[in-house]
């Protein structure tokens, strides 16, 4: 049967809102170029007074700034993702930014460096965690990103454990919900062998594996993409990845969103060198992360607590981890609202610092609120 022709009414006004949107098109092309012209005149005025291109707290101000004022139809989750790319094309032009993170192509920390990025970035491959700190320490990239926690899991421990004696600090944070999916050469889920994926992955999807898939070996790889492309090369395996690994591999989704916390979402960091990045100014709504243990002595981790009560200042993550020292003592990872340009925060942080054993900054930097 043929295709039903639109009614001659309505086809003219479909024509006349096209012609109205592409000449929107048109005009915002020719602003987002007289941004563009704009950039690069504050790029070279960067260049002269030898400040960074990159600055967090600017953009995470231009962003909540278009967001107060948005009106329209456009929704305001819209905005962020919208203006990064803009922001990203035209910090591109001024210098590439480099952005370390665990790879290979299609994992979520690409997702994450992406999303905070934007799409216009030299993108550095790693094979772990512990060589995005190298490649961004060593200068082959200028920011590395890295996974911290996870809402189901928990704690990322070996960024953690990287943190204590790492000399990048954390200049921005970023959260992605995570949806896990079943992917396959085959579009069924009869005869798989193994699923390979991340061991948080694994861990993350134990019930509904324990359910559909009983008897397959489960086997931890360096990452879910990588978990990924070994299905991709063997069709008695699958992978736990994301719809943007399934895509870079050739994979079926055999099973949409097997994790078994529907809200599974995991927070990850921007980190850089202190040397070659300034700290973050403050934008309003920062955090301060910090690492610190005290003495093994009656009442100890109470006076830790006490100049942040003092002084009005919220704890919103608190964690502790082993100081492999043989003598039951830990550190204390935490995450305080604020900035220590604030008085109340300056005041605090000085005042823990003399009832600590060990004291050490991790950054300060605007909070993700996209």
């Amino acid at each position: 049967m043929a295709d039903t022709p639109n009614p001659p009414s309505i086809q003219p006004e479909l024509l006349a809102l096209r012609h109205q949107i592409d000449a929107l098109d048109r005009d915002l092309l020719a602003l987002l170029n007289r941004r563009a012209g704009l950039a690069l005149a504050v790029g070279e005025l960067k260049k002269h007074e030898g400040s960074v291109v990159f600055r967090p707290e600017r953009e995470a101000q231009v962003i909540d700034g278009l967001k107060a004022v948005n009106a329209g139809p456009l929704g305001t989750d819209s905005v962020a993702p919208i203006w990064r790319e803009i922001m990203s094309a035209c910090r591109a032009l001024e210098t590439p930014t480099r952005v370390a993170y665990l790879g290979p192509a299609g994992t979520f920390s690409e997702e994450a460096a992406l999303g905070y990025f934007g799409s216009s970035i030299v993108r550095v491959q790693c094979a772990s965690v512990d060589e995005v700190f190298h490649m961004t320490s060593s200068g082959a990239a200028d920011f590395g990103v890295v996974p911290v926690e996870n809402s189901n899991e928990g704690v990322v421990t070996r960024t953690l454990d990287i943190f204590l004696t790492t000399p990048l600090f954390i200049i921005g944070e970023t959260s992605l919900f995570v949806r896990q999916n079943l992917l396959r050469k085959d579009n069924s889920l009869e005869g798989i062998a193994a699923v390979c994926a991340h061991p948080q992955a694994l861990a993350q999807c134990h019930g509904w594996l324990s359910m559909h898939l009983p008897h397959a070996e489960r086997r931890p790889v360096s990452s879910n993409a990588e978990g990924a492309r070994m299905a991709a090369a063997d069709a008695t395996l699958a992978g736990i990845a994301g719809a943007r690994a399934a895509s870079e591999y050739g994979l079926h989704v055999v099973t949409p969103a097997i994790q078994d916390d529907a809200h599974n979402r995991t927070r990850f960091v921007i980190v850089t060198d202190p040397h070659r990045h300034p700290q973050p100014q403050a934008s309003g709504h920062d955090c301060t992360s910090l690492i610190l243990s005290v003495t093994n002595r009656p009442g100890a981790l109470h006076d830790l607590l006490v100049p942040l009560k003092r002084h009005g200042v919220s704890m919103s993550r608190f964690e502790s981890r082993p100081a492999r020292s043989g003598q039951w003592e830990y550190y204390f990872y935490i995450d305080l609202q604020g900035h220590p340009d604030e008085p109340q925060v300056q005041t605090a942080l000085k005042e823990l610092r003399e009832v600590c054993a060990f004291f050490k900054v991790l950054g300060t930097y605007p909070i993700d609120v996209h």
